[in-house]
């Protein structure tokens, strides 16, 4: 940074709205981890005083980040993404299996979660590959090399197994259509999702029947227009039919048990509110039983009773809902938008394509995160074990958030004094 004039340029109200959700976010977990086994408020063996202790790291971390040459991040963005990849690849070898995912790296006391970290890298990466090589994304080549940077740490993830962390790698498809991906990319990805779910909840047969139903329907209305051939459309949905009857297979085979019962259970095919879905049944029990107001910090009933297992992790915004209410909650959403706008704002003000991509890569990553986990905790969609930014406990997810965010500021501060 050039001395005073590049703290002064910092983006204070980013800032500001980080701050407020890191230190929300750790009341909130103060009081879904506090019990009567404390001896002191500086019980290292209390998770909130061992978050504690990761914010207080994180200062020392935005410090560093801002410290660095803004160049720095462009320059060396491609042995960043091989060094993240190494990272998810030891995780076979050296990695440790906690919960039934080899997901970590145990140093001393402390774990280290790299699929945390992996999404900077690779939102950097992509940056780097859009921007700096000035690449049209519009050109098929291009955007499979693209595809690939975003595919492999994804592949890396999935067998560890964390497909919650896999999933936010969809994010990265916004930044792209931002700078000129064709939407019929984001059409089909909706469509797909939509067939899936359609598939699962109403069965094959009734889905194939639905799709020659629409399918005869298109082709009828447009038959006069001199390009239709009635060919093209048998061909649309004997691909979409195929899609769907692949649906069970991956489900059956590819999805693990545990996954599956919770698509059925929001699907509304189970109800198993002891089992897998007990979770969610509580969360739901939480929030909805703090009413307009809450019933006050460390007094939700829910919350002191632990019947929302690891609450404080992904499933913390149900510890909001119960002790702040309907009005806390909102305002955890409104600031979380606020942030989410604001990287927005960040990302377009960018003078060059590489800041640009990697500010609307933060503010997907971001989107998504938020997104899924408060579906997950209202029973809108499945658990699939994604936290919410800056709120869930964990420190590797506290810094991996921060290390995203802060690279941004650091790019947009150094808008006024790099060409």
């Amino acid at each position: 940074m050039t001395g005073n004039r590049g703290f002064v340029k910092l983006d204070w109200l980013t800032i500001f709205l980080y701050f407020a959700l890191v230190g929300i976010g750790w009341i909130n977990i103060y009081s879904a981890s506090l019990d009567d086994s404390a001896t002191s408020f500086f019980d290292f063996s209390q998770v909130y005083f061992k978050q504690l202790v990761w914010i207080c790291l994180s200062l020392v971390l935005i410090i560093f980040i801002l410290a660095i040459e803004a160049k720095f991040y462009e320059r060396f963005s491609s042995i960043i993404y091989l060094v993240s990849l190494a990272s998810l690849l030891g995780l076979f070898v050296l990695g440790k299996n906690i919960n039934g995912a080899t997901s970590w790296y145990v140093l001393g006391g402390f774990s280290i979660q790299p699929a945390e970290f992996a999404k900077a890298a690779t939102a950097l990466a992509l940056g780097k590959y859009i921007g700096d090589m000035q690449t049209n994304i519009k050109e098929f080549k291009h955007q499979l090399r693209a595809f690939v940077i975003i595919a492999l740490p994804a592949l890396f993830i999935i067998p560890q197994p964390d497909p919650g962390s896999a999933l936010v790698y969809a994010a990265f498809i916004f930044p792209m259509y931002r700078e000129g991906l064709h939407y019929v990319y984001l059409l089909l990805g909706f469509f797909l999702a939509a067939l899936f779910i359609s598939t699962l909840a109403f069965g094959v047969v009734w889905v194939s029947v639905g799709i020659l139903a629409i399918t005869a329907l298109i082709y009828f209305k447009n038959r006069k227009k001199k390009k239709t051939k009635a060919v093209n459309y048998i061909m649309a949905a004997a691909v979409c039919i195929a899609f769907v009857f692949s649906v069970q297979y991956i489900f059956n085979n590819v999805f693990e048990q545990r996954h599956r019962d919770r698509f059925n259970i929001v699907l509304g095919k189970e109800t198993d509110s002891k089992g897998i879905g007990y979770n969610t049944n509580q969360s739901e029990i939480a929030i909805g039983s703090g009413g307009w107001t809450g019933k006050g910090w460390t007094q939700g009933t829910q919350t002191k009773g632990n019947f929302v297992p690891e609450q404080q992790t992904d499933y913390i915004f149900s510890t909001v809902g119960e002790e702040w209410g309907f009005l806390g909650s909102m305002v955890v959403v409104i600031l979380f938008l606020a942030l989410i706008v604001r990287v927005l704002v960040l990302a377009e003000r960018q003078k060059n394509q590489f800041g640009r991509v990697y500010g609307y890569s933060v503010g997907a990553i971001l989107f998504v995160h938020f997104f899924v986990n408060i579906g997950m905790t209202t029973g809108l969609l499945p658990t699939v074990g994604i936290p919410l930014p800056f709120f869930s406990y964990g420190g590797s997810g506290l810094w991996g958030f921060t290390i995203l965010l802060f690279i941004l500021i650091r790019l947009d501060a150094s808008n006024s004094y790099y060409t």
